[in-house]
């Protein structure tokens, strides 16, 4: 049986002349709205930085190895197995790229608590290509922040602007390093408000919802407005992949302004306690108690010696205003407790027996604060005799089938005097294959204390072979 198609073209209604041209005219009016964000990236593109992370992480025990040597021996008796276990690292070494931005002209750099958090060695790469170890802080994990200092001056940095003010519908831009690929922009628009994030530990944050294309790599980075202000801080995705489909979530700028203050002041954030706990308010709560529609955070229990009972707040009232700061969903509220810091005299609009009263409330210590209070242990990573320091390769590069490791500081040194450059590709150190930071730093263990050894590089696409000298 043959299957045959038919060739007649298909005929679609007439539309009237001076309506076709108005939906034209309407096209070209719609293109010519559509924002350019060309202007906006070149002058805020200097102030956003990569962040690369090291972190020591635990080798496998010699204890396995040794019975895995010994199960060998009763597999295979006489045989002396080739299993060498001597000289086993006891730590390996683990990378790690994020995104963060300046915020002043002395240095001042914001990212995300995950992105440096437990790091050994934290080294933040610049628009313009220099590169500095980047001293913590402070960090805050309940808002995933992060604080760093560069050693340096006279920088560009950008402002932050209200985020309170962002509307949904609204375009933004993202700046940042997803899979690695250094100082890519995005754009989207504010898809949601006040979303919060289930699973996390904290449920304090109310988060920006964008539709902004983020990836691994785009943590820390600023979210923008189209005045070029930093309104949000990148910091997770809502994805059943992995990769983004189109649902992000951002720290809003006036969270990070506050946690900011605070870190640069004393290192650590403070957060007040109300002392109650809440549910929503749902259409059969608001009938069941003549509300005029669903509204505010219903108070299911007060915490005995809370603030909150201090100040008579009582089962069953409903808080529909917090220091002036409106609360349409009970998770609103502990979004704004947490902006006030312990001691804080603050005002509650509460909803009882059909009638409004306001308290004044004293705000407490948040459990968090405990958590803020930790002081990051970070260690420095010790430098190799070559006079320089290498990490993993970008995404691009391992696509385009290169294996090795890049060259991400150079110092005085070995390395210098050889001619090596920033940004090298270094595949084999003392004639040894290189598919990694961990491989490179094993090698480099090994290298004799003087004389020469050889390290192949890739350049612009070109391999080369250098000589190192290497001096007591």
């Amino acid at each position: 049986m043959k299957l045959v198609l038919c060739a007649r073209p298909l005929t679609l209604p007439k539309l009237p002349l001076l309506l076709m041209l108005g939906l034209g005219a309407a096209a070209s009016n719609a293109q010519t709205m559509l924002p350019s964000f060309a202007d906006l990236v070149e002058h805020s593109a200097p102030a956003i930085v990569e962040i690369s992370t090291i972190r020591n992480v635990e080798a496998r025990s010699p204890t396995i190895d040794r019975e895995i040597e010994e199960l060998l021996r009763q597999l295979n008796p006489g045989d002396t197995p080739d299993f060498n276990i001597e000289g086993i690292p006891q730590q390996r070494r683990r990378g790690a790229v994020g995104s963060g931005f300046l915020i002043s002209a002395d240095g001042y750099v914001l990212t995300n608590n995950h992105v440096v958090a437990g790091a050994d060695e934290i080294v933040v790469h610049l628009n313009d290509r220099r590169v500095f170890d980047a001293e913590v802080i402070g960090l805050d994990e309940p808002s995933d922040l992060a604080l760093l200092k560069l050693a340096a001056s006279d920088l560009p940095y950008v402002e932050f602007g209200d985020s309170d003010a962002v509307r949904v519908g609204d375009w933004v831009l993202a700046i940042g390093s997803p899979f690695g690929l250094e100082f890519s922009a995005a754009a989207g628009i504010v898809s949601a408000k006040g979303r919060s994030v289930r699973g996390g530990t904290y449920n304090y944050m109310s988060f920006i919802q964008t539709d902004v294309a983020i990836n691994q790599g785009n943590s820390g980075g600023p979210l923008f407005n189209l005045d070029g202000e930093v309104i949000g801080i990148n910091t997770q995705i809502l994805s059943s992949t992995g990769g983004s489909n189109g649902i992000s979530f951002s720290i809003p700028s006036n969270v990070a302004m506050n946690v900011v203050a605070q870190l640069r002041e004393s290192g650590t954030v403070a957060r007040g306690l109300l002392g109650v706990r809440m549910i929503e308010v749902d259409y059969a709560l608001a009938e069941i108690f003549e509300m005029d529609r669903p509204r505010g955070a219903f108070v299911d229990s007060v915490q005995p010696g809370s603030p909150a009972q201090a100040a008579g707040i009582l089962d069953e009232d409903i808080i529909l205003e917090f220091n002036g700061h409106q609360i349409d969903y009970y998770t609103d509220l502990p979004f704004y407790v947490g902006q006030y810091r312990p001691g804080t005299q603050a005002s509650v609009l509460i909803y009882r027996n059909g009638e409004l009263d306001t308290l004044t409330v004293e705000l407490g210590s948040s459990p968090t604060n405990t958590v803020a209070q930790v002081e990051p242990q970070v260690t420095r990573q010790r430098r190799n005799r070559l006079g320089f320091r290498v990490t993993e390769l970008s995404r691009e590069q391992r696509v385009a089938g290169i294996r090795g490791v890049r060259i991400v500081e150079l110092n005085d040194g070995p390395g210098r005097e050889a001619g090596l450059l920033l940004s090298d590709v270094i595949i084999v150190l003392d004639r040894q294959e290189i598919t990694s930071p961990e491989d490179f730093a094993a090698i480099a263990d090994r290298l004799p204390e003087s004389g020469f050894v050889s390290v192949r590089i890739v350049r612009e696409g070109q391999a080369t072979t250098k000589a190192l000298e290497l001096s007591r």
